[in-house]
C-alpha cells in the first residue's frame, strides 16, 4: 500500500475535521509515538479542534515505585546480581535510583537484553543472576523465550522479576474510570505486532471508540489520524491497521504461544495509576523455579509517588505535562521527580525537550 503525501495527508485530515464540527481528542498510546510526534512536528499540521493526549505505553513511566524499590532492595541485599536495561537506572524508587544504588555499592548490570542476562549467569554459576523483567507485550516474549533457552542450557542459576504489563487492560480501565474522554485510539503498532487486533476489538464494542494501529513516520501517523476521524465521521468504530507492512490482524502466533506458556494475568499496579486488573504477567507456577519473587521471597515495599507529581494524570490522558506545577522547574531530565520525566519515551521528557520549538500543548 503506498502512503499518501504529507500535503495530501493533512487536506484530507482538514477536511475530514470539519465534517465532524467539533473538538476530537485522540490517544497515542504508545510512547514511541509521542515522542515520534513531538520529533516530526505532527500537532503543528492538525487543525486546532484534534487534540492528542499521551496515554499510558510507557513501559518504563508505569513500573511502580515499589518494584523499582524491590529491585534496588535486592541488588543492595547481596542475594543476586540484579540485570536490568539501562532505561531503568533513573526511574526513582523510595529514595533512590538503581544508579544511585549501584555507584553506593549494590550489584547491578546494565543489559541490552535477556539473553545478555543470561550470559552473566553462565559466567558465574555460583551467583545467582535476576533478571528485571520490565516492558509490554513488545518485550515480554523476549523473556519467554530467555527462559527457554535458560532451561535448555541448564543454566539453574538464573530467574526473572517480571514487572511485565499488557496494555489492552490499561485503556479498558481509563475508559472504564469515567475520567478519560478519548473519541479514538492510536494504538501501538510494536504491541500490535505480537498480539494482533483481537485484544483491543472491546475499543469499538464494547465503549465504542475508534482505534487503528498505527506506524511510527511521519506519514504513519498522519495515515493513522486520517483513519481515525474517518471512523468518527461514520459513526462506525472499528480496529483497523494503518501498519500493514508490520502488523498481522493474528499477531505473531509463535510469540503468543510462548508467552501463554510461561504466563499467566495477575493484578498489576501501574506508576501514577493504581492497581488494574489482569493488567500484568507472572510466571506459571511450573516456572516457580525461574520466578524471582518465589525463589528468593522478594518483597514489594509499599511506596507512595510523589505527592506533587502528576504523572498519572498524564499517564491517564487527563492533563498534559506543563499542567504540573514541578514541570520543568523541580522536574527536568537532569533532576527528574516522576518516571514520565525519567524516559525517553515519557510524556514529560518529550514535552521538556521539543516544547519549546513550537509545539502547541494539547488540552
Amino acid at each position: 500500500m503506498t502512503t499518501p503525501h504529507i500535503e495530501e495527508l493533512t487536506h484530507g485530515i482538514a477536511a475530514l475535521s470539519q465534517a465532524i464540527n467539533q473538538p476530537v481528542r485522540l490517544m497515542e498510546v504508545c510512547g514511541t509515538h509521542t515522542v515520534a510526534i513531538f520529533r516530526h512536528g505532527i500537532r503543528a499540521l492538525l487543525p486546532g479542534s484534534i487534540h492528542l493526549l499521551s496515554g499510558p505505553g510507557c513501559p518504563v513511566c508505569v513500573t511502580a515505585a515499589a518494584d523499582v524499590e524491590a529491585a534496588i532492595l535486592l541488588a543492595r541485599s547481596g542475594a543476586a546480581t540484579l540485570a536490568t536495561f539501562g532505561d531503568m537506572m533513573r526511574v526513582p524508587g523510595r529514595k533512590e535510583t538503581l544508579a544511585e544504588a549501584r555507584a553506593d555499592g549494590a550489584d547491578v548490570k546494565v543489559v541490552y537484553s535477556p539473553l545478555d542476562a543470561l550470559t552473566l549467569a553462565a559466567k558465574e554459576p555460583a551467583r545467582e543472576v535476576v533478571f528485571f523483567a520490565t516492558g509490554f507485550e513488545t518485550t515480554s516474549p523476549l523473556a519467554a523465550g530467555t527462559l527457554l533457552e535458560a532451561e535448555r542450557r541448564g543454566i539453574a542459576n538464573f530467574s526473572i522479576f517480571s514487572v511485565h504489563k499488557t496494555v489492552p487492560p490499561a485503556l479498558a480501565a481509563l475508559l472504564g474510570s469515567g475520567e478519560v474522554q478519548v473519541d479514538g485510539f492510536i494504538l501501538p503498532g510494536h504491541v500490535c505486532t505480537v498480539t494482533g487486533v483481537e485484544p483491543f476489538a472491546f475499543l469499538p464494542e464494547r465503549f465504542g471508540r475508534a482505534a487503528v494501529v498505527t506506524g511510527f513516520e511521519a506519514a504513519d501517523i498522519l495515515s493513522g489520524i486520517a483513519m481515525l476521524l474517518a471512523q468518527i465521521a461514520a459513526r462506525r468504530p472499528r480496529v483497523e491497521i494503518q501498519y500493514t507492512r508490520v502488523v498481522r490482524p493474528e499477531g505473531n502466533p509463535r510469540a503468543r504461544e510462548i508467552l501463554e506458556r510461561l504466563f499467566e494475568p495477575a493484578d498489576a499496579h501501574w506508576r501514577g495509576i493504581g492497581t488494574i486488573p489482569g493488567s500484568g504477567l507472572e510466571l506459571r507456577a511450573s516456572w516457580a523455579h525461574r520466578d524471582a519473587v518465589r525463589k528468593l521471597g522478594l518483597a514489594r515495599p509499599e511506596v507512595p509517588d510523589p505527592a506533587a507529581c502528576q504523572c498519572g494524570a498524564v499517564l491517564k490522558g487527563i492533563k498534559t505535562p506543563p499542567d504540573c506545577r514541578l514541570f520543568g522547574k523541580a522536574c527536568t531530565p537532569d533532576r527528574p521527580v516522576g518516571a514520565c520525566m525519567v524516559s525517553g519515551e515519557g510524556s514529560c521528557a518529550a514535552y521538556y525537550k521539543y516544547h519549546s520549538v513550537g509545539e502547541r500543548a494539547d488540552g
